[in-house]
């Protein structure tokens, strides 16, 4: 096998690896531009030719808006583990250098964990991330001139109010600075505690109700209403997330079909764990497209928590200072 560089003659099979490379790989939310002739005339184009059969490739530049950037490489999956890919990077490398370049950059899908790890071994570190969300969705977002509202609960099963207050003065103030919590006093088997802080962040309420859920040995419910528009919850059992629900699972940016739907409700899962009717749970959990396609978020919110026996989920930190018998934390 041998690493050259690619000829005219060699057009149509390059256009071929990278159709097959496509559709082996692509998984970004737009469709794969057209790699033209006109756009390989600008690349450097290496070719690794095993007895004149074309088995890879590797394409890219360098310029002043992309030193040494890697556009594409690609070897036949039934060529892979020879070592083929190396050597068309060393090539690569050896002409970017030539060109100036101090740096080789390339891009890689979040998908393509394989690929990750095998750029990561060679030295590539992360220095930038490219996002994506629906042009539409966007849209509506930046028209709403008014961000709902965002809350969150955490409901902890146990009756021992004294054990959760003390979990909640420990680990409070490692997730940063909060203006105070509430414990709410035992309700259906469930205490409930609502914190400024995890209020109006829904990774540090996560953690909160993981750190809480692995102290107490017990199972945490956290629910949220996020923007007035969306409901979430988690359940954790003895510090491990076992299911996670969002009400519209592409809200925040389109993802990944598997993705979406590892975000609806597991009725088998929630009545084991919290003594819920199953059919109940898959009738009122639902997911959606859109959040009009649903009840409105709160009234929503309200009948998932009736229907796993939770009281307080409606309201977060400000809604709990009223609450009758509740435990008011100050962090000064």
């Amino acid at each position: 096998m041998t690493v050259r560089e690619a000829t005219a003659e060699d057009r149509p099979t390059i256009h071929e690896l990278v159709a097959a490379m496509t559709e082996e790989l692509w998984q970004r939310p737009f469709p794969p531009p057209q790699t033209t002739d006109e756009w390989l005339d600008e690349q450097h184009v290496f070719v690794a030719d095993a007895d004149g059969e074309i088995v890879g490739f590797a394409a890219g530049r360098s310029s002043d808006a992309e030193p040494g950037h890697l556009h594409l490489i690609y070897v036949k999956p039934d060529h892979r583990r020879e070592g083929i890919g190396k050597e068309l990077l060393r090539a690569f490398v050896a002409q970017m250098r030539e060109d100036g370049a101090e740096q080789i950059t390339l891009d890689v899908d979040t998908s393509n964990t394989h690929a990750i790890a095998v750029w990561e071994q060679l030295g590539f570190t992360e220095f930038a991330r490219r996002l994506s969300a629906p042009a539409n969705a966007l849209e509506g977002r930046l028209a709403s001139t008014e961000q709902g509202e965002s809350f969150v609960s955490i409901h902890v099963q146990t009756d021992d109010e004294r054990a959760v207050e003390q979990a909640v003065r420990k680990y409070v103030p490692r997730l940063g600075s909060s203006r105070g919590s509430v414990i709410g006093p035992p309700r259906n088997g469930w205490v409930a505690v609502y914190d400024e802080l995890a209020d109006g962040d829904p990774q540090l309420a996560r953690r909160l109700g993981t750190e809480l859920s692995h102290a107490i040995g017990s199972v945490v419910a956290v629910f949220s209403l996020e923007d007035g528009e969306v409901v979430r919850y988690l359940l954790i059992d003895r510090g491990s997330l076992v299911d996670e629900y969002l009400s519209v699972p592409d809200y925040y940016g389109e993802l990944p079909p598997g993705d979406a739907i590892a975000l609806g409700s597991n009725p088998t899962v929630v009545a084991r764990l919290t003594g819920a009717d199953a059919p109940a749970v898959r009738t009122v959990a639902r997911t959606a497209l859109a959040p009009a396609e649903l009840p409105p978020a709160p009234e929503l919110l309200a009948q998932i928590a009736e229907i796993f026996g939770i009281e307080g989920a409606e309201h977060g930190y400000d809604g709990a200072q009223s609450i009758d018998g509740g435990v008011a934390i100050s962090y000064g």
